[in-house]
């Protein structure tokens, strides 16, 4: 299966008031670009939190996610591009 990408890639926002929802997408590719492990942060469209984990040093994770569910990140090193499965 490979991945097609939707968007540029773009620094996560690093608080629930600058979380993104990545153009709606269902399916998020983040990657830690940093040296230190971070929190990332799945915030529902009232900026509850629903969910976390913390992405290694240089890690690539896929997130799904409901479209209107936003991601933000403990630091801007964690980038995020929205994607689909083909």
């Amino acid at each position: 299966m490979s991945m097609r990408l939707m968007a540029a890639e773009v620094a996560c926002g690093t608080n629930v008031g600058a979380a993104s929802t990545f153009e709606n997408a269902v399916y998020v590719r983040l990657v830690n670009s940093g040296a230190t492990a971070r929190l990332v942060t799945v915030a529902n469209a009232a900026d509850v939190t629903l969910a976390s984990i913390t992405v290694a040093p240089g890690e690539v994770t896929f997130l799904t996610k409901d479209q209107d569910h936003q991601i933000f990140a403990a630091h801007a090193e964690v980038l995020g591009v929205p994607i689909i499965w083909s």
